[in-house]
């Protein structure tokens, strides 16, 4: 089974912790969801596993092999993100043509099909492009490079409702079709939560969740109900929330729920972007 594995990777800018001793694998043929507020560390961590930057300690591998300028291993990875990697100058159609010469495996019929399908300008310069165009041209090249792991940083900024819609659709298509590792990080939590199967959650440069979309919201729940019958109900519990409407009082929970609720109590499931906002939200003394 082929896997990337990051080990106890730490990473600074001047007195900035970026991230800090970040242990994770990620395996062939998974979606993965990587969550966390701005500036919490997400991009960073693509960006080394990717050898656009270096950890200050730990090391990435790929199939025991160090990914950290190496060619031959770095070839079967790719990563969609706002840097620009054409010149800008450079003509859409000529940009998959050069993308050929680095991914052999660049199937650009694929490319063209996408390109028809979102209705990008080929001809135009990249430095024309929108920014929501942008992102469908990297899209595009990321769907069609053909490697075994592909990391996705914001990939639908820019995009309207229905580009967002038709780009998880096609990106679901083709992992149906020709299985591969796609590393999700979005802000639009709800929308990729129809498609990622693992989750982790980075808070603060730290990894506090990495689980998948079945366990970790399995993990959590919410009890409702008028307040003071809440607040009584809670006083034993892993509280990560409270939500106040009125006279009513909404707990957001960690841990199995009862199995019988005092009356008056509601239980339900929490969505992934309530409990993404929960965890993220709780105090650093709290125990995760």
């Amino acid at each position: 089974m082929s896997m990337i594995e990051v080990t106890d990777i730490s990473k600074t800018f001047k007195d900035t912790k970026a991230l800090s001793h970040v242990s994770l694998k990620f395996r062939e043929n998974t979606i993965y969801g990587l969550l966390g507020r701005n500036g919490a560390g997400k991009s960073t961590l693509l960006n080394l596993i990717n050898n656009r930057m270096f950890p200050d300690s730990g090391t990435i591998t790929l199939d025991g092999t160090a990914l950290t300028e190496n060619t031959s291993a770095l070839s079967r990875c790719f990563l969609a993100n706002e840097t620009n990697l054409y010149p800008e100058s450079m003509k859409v159609k000529e940009a998959f043509r050069w993308s050929r010469e680095f991914y052999p495996d660049f199937d650009m019929e694929q490319a063209e099909k996408l390109s028809a399908l979102f209705k990008l300008p080929v001809k135009k310069k990249i430095k024309s492009l929108s920014t929501g165009y942008r992102s469908i041209f990297r899209n595009i090249v990321a769907l069609s490079v053909n490697v075994p792991f592909v990391f996705l940083d914001e990939p639908v900024l820019g995009l309207d409702a229905y580009h967002r819609e038709l780009f998880y659709k096609v990106l679901l298509e083709k992992y149906t079709e020709h299985p591969f590792t796609a590393v999700i990080s979005t802000h639009l939590i709800e929308e990729a939560a129809n498609i990622i199967e693992q989750v982790i959650v980075i808070r603060n440069g730290e990894v506090i969740r990495d689980e998948s979309l079945d366990e970790l919201l399995d993990s959590c729940h919410c009890v409702s109900g008028p307040a003071a019958q809440v607040d009584n109900y809670i006083q034993a519990k892993e509280v990560i929330g409270t939500k106040s409407l009125g006279g009513l009082k909404t707990a957001f929970l960690t841990g199995a729920p009862d199995p019988v609720l005092p009356s008056g109590l509601e239980i339900s499931r929490m969505d992934l972007q309530t409990l993404f906002i929960r965890l993220t939200d709780v105090p650093e003394s709290h125990s995760l």
